[in-house]
């Protein structure tokens, strides 16, 4: 005999085992999804780790100015203008050495500065004004207080950079229309001020700039466009008020 079991009265229902395939499936897709999470969250904070020692590393491998700005005057052929501009620089929160190596030496005799013949010189100072831009300017260095001599600046030593926009000629006195002349290219491509250039006059705004290698004793690593890296360096702005 056949029971026959009316829509109303039937009842369905799941299985454990289904329940169980049911929360697995549920378990596996919440770990893939908090795996993802997990891997992109430390993946970023690496990021950003990165991105702050890459920024310690660049500033205890900058300069910094300490003291005042000096611009020297002298006279040049019947005007006076700014023939060298100095200032003391030191080795930012106690970091790496800089290269300090100079392309010029001065002495205070016959005409300064003098080339440093092979001088192999990583630190480049550019100038610019209103009338002309620099891109290798002639300086040299002058090594103040504790030094060890070996043209690296280092923790608690400070140097003197003269930056030479004219040649001075020093058997001649500071008022003669001779005391400067005008530059002429070097072997290694910097000047000064040309013939044809502009010297600075009264109320001029200059800014001079100094870029120190990427690191010591390296050679420049180059970005993927080709320009060498360095690290940061500083600018000196100053207006000029001649008397």
């Amino acid at each position: 005999m056949f029971r026959t079991v009316t829509r109303e009265s039937s009842q369905r229902g799941i299985t454990g085992l289904e329940t169980a395939i049911i929360l697995i499936a549920f378990v596996v897709v919440a770990s893939v999804f908090a795996f993802t999470v997990l891997s992109t969250g430390i993946f970023a904070s690496e990021r950003s780790k990165e991105t702050v020692y890459a920024g310690i590393q660049e500033t205890k491998s900058s300069l910094e100015p300490r003291g005042a700005v000096v611009a020297y005057k002298a006279d040049r052929g019947g005007t006076n203008t700014i023939y060298k501009v100095s200032f003391i620089v030191s080795n930012a929160v106690a970091g790496e050495p800089i290269d300090l190596t100079p392309p010029y030496t001065s002495d205070g005799s016959g005409t300064d500065p003098d080339i440093s013949s092979g001088a192999e010189y990583k630190t480049i100072v550019s100038y610019n004004d209103q009338n002309q831009v620099m891109s290798d300017v002639p300086w040299s260095v002058d090594w103040l207080g504790n030094s060890n001599s070996d043209n690296l600046l280092e923790t608690g030593e400070k140097t003197e950079i003269s930056v030479w926009l004219l040649i001075r000629d020093t058997a001649e006195a500071i008022t003669s229309s001779s005391a400067t002349s005008y530059w002429t290219a070097d072997s290694n491509g910097s000047s000064g001020i040309l013939s044809k250039g502009t010297i600075l006059d009264k109320n001029d705004k200059f800014t001079i700039t100094l870029s120190p290698p990427e690191r010591c004793g390296s050679s420049y690593s180059e970005d993927v466009a080709g320009s060498p890296r360095r690290n940061h360096g500083f600018e000196v702005t100053t207006k000029i008020s001649l008397v």
